[in-house]
């Protein structure tokens, strides 16, 4: 059995600290600063959830999936003619995937942190954001798969799960450098 989880523990705990995710779970997050998360979420969702397909590793995992639901997260909230920015971190993301696009052990990685994500500390953030949270609800049993995931992943992707929970981190890092008071003055 993998010891994924305990491998990418700091990194995780890293990722969960920054100050992003307390304004994101502070209930008072304003809707276009979460619609422009959402949108970079997107952008890492899309390729990730493509390269998997590529490699079968969305076979056995059909509602997995999370590009389609956060964009209708995203269209919900957004109502400008222009679409918000696009983090540096999320740009590095990009480039490491198309890096790593035919390594299926390192998308795999991917899958992992971003997903389980989803499935586990997701729940208690739908609870919290503006909008139907569309991107945390899942129609299967979250145990069966959270499981297939697991099964999936062995100790040797640890480092390319702790890169992922990297750029997890830079990129809420980003978003709290935008200039965005009017975003946060809900947050008080």
């Amino acid at each position: 059995m993998s010891q994924l989880k305990e491998l990418t523990w700091e990194h995780h705990k890293e990722a969960e600290r920054q100050e992003f995710v307390k304004v994101l779970l502070s209930g008072k997050i304003h809707p276009e600063f979460y619609a422009t998360y959402l949108w970079n979420q997107h952008k890492k969702y899309d390729l990730l959830e493509a390269l998997a397909g590529m490699h079968g590793l969305l076979d056995d995992l059909p509602d997995i999936r999370r590009k389609n639901k956060i964009e209708k997260d995203f269209l919900e909230l957004w109502s400008n003619d222009t679409p918000p920015v696009i983090v540096p971190a999320v740009n590095d993301y990009i480039s490491h995937m198309r890096s790593i696009m035919d390594d299926a052990d390192k998308i795999t990685a991917h899958l992992y942190v971003m997903h389980m994500g989803d499935l586990s500390g997701g729940q208690m953030i739908a609870k919290k954001v503006p909008g139907s949270g569309k991107m945390y609800q899942f129609a299967e049993d979250h145990a069966t798969l959270k499981e297939t995931i697991r099964a999936k992943t062995d100790d040797s992707m640890a480092d390319e799960a702790r890169l992922c929970f990297s750029f997890a981190t830079k990129t809420f890092q980003d978003l709290m450098e935008l200039d965005c008071e009017h975003y946060l003055e809900h947050t008080d």
